[in-house]
C-alpha cells in the first residue's frame, strides 16, 4: 500500500465516518456513497480492498464537486447552529436534533454587536445584529437607555420557545427573530 493513498483514505474515511454521527438523528438512513466506502473495509485482499477504497472515495469526491453530498464537521454544524438561533426550521436532521442538542453545542444564547436599532409597530424596537440577523422586541417594556449601534447584545433561549435580550446589560426584553 502507497504511504500518500493511505493516509488520503484514513483522512477521508475518518472525515465522512464521523460526520453521520452528529447528522443522523433517529433512524436516518446513511449515504449510499458512505455505504460503499464502509464495506471495503470487509474485502480481506489489501490490492482488492485498495482498488474499492480509491474507487469509492473517487466517487465520493465526484459527488462533493457536483454538491449531491456534503461532508461538515462539528465545528461547520455548530457555527450554522449559531447563524441559524431563533429561526422557526422544520427539523432537517443536518444539524443535529432532538432535545438538548443546542444546549449541548453551546447555542442556547447568542452574543453579538447591534448593527442598528429602529423603532417599530408600537414603538418596539426592532433590533440588525453584525451577523445581519434582525430580532424585534415582542413585549411592551421599556428600556432606560435605547439600544444604539455598537452596543452589545445577548439573546438567551426563554420559556415555551421565547427569546430574551439583554442590550447593553439592561434587563431582558421579549424577541423575536424576523430573519
Amino acid at each position: 500500500m502507497q504511504t500518500g493513498h493511505s493516509s488520503l483514505i484514513v483522512a477521508v474515511a475518518l472525515g465522512i465516518l464521523a460526520v453521520p454521527a452528529l447528522a443522523r438523528t433517529g433512524d436516518a438512513p446513511r449515504s449510499e456513497s458512505l455505504k460503499r466506502l464502509v464495506d471495503c473495509r470487509s474485502i480481506t485482499d489489501g490490492t482488492e480492498r485498495l482498488a474499492c477504497f480509491d474507487r469509492e472515495v473517487a466517487s465520493i469526491d465526484a459527488a462533493e464537486a457536483a454538491n449531491e453530498l456534503v461532508v461538515v464537521d462539528r465545528e461547520q454544524i455548530r457555527k450554522t447552529r449559531r447563524t441559524l438561533f431563533g429561526l422557526a426550521l422544520p427539523d432537517l436532521g443536518i444539524f443535529g436534533g432532538g432535545s438538548g442538542d443546542e444546549e449541548e453545542d453551546g447555542v442556547s444564547q447568542i452574543e453579538s454587536t447591534i448593527k442598528r436599532a429602529d423603532r417599530g409597530a408600537y414603538g418596539r424596537w426592532v433590533i440588525t445584529l453584525e451577523t445581519g440577523a434582525v430580532w424585534a422586541q415582542t413585549d411592551d417594556r421599556n428600556l432606560p437607555r435605547w439600544p444604539k449601534a455598537g452596543q452589545p447584545i445577548l439573546i438567551k433561549r426563554g420559556v415555551l420557545g421565547s427569546y430574551m435580550a439583554n442590550i447593553n446589560e439592561q434587563n431582558a426584553i421579549r424577541v423575536e427573530r424576523l430573519r
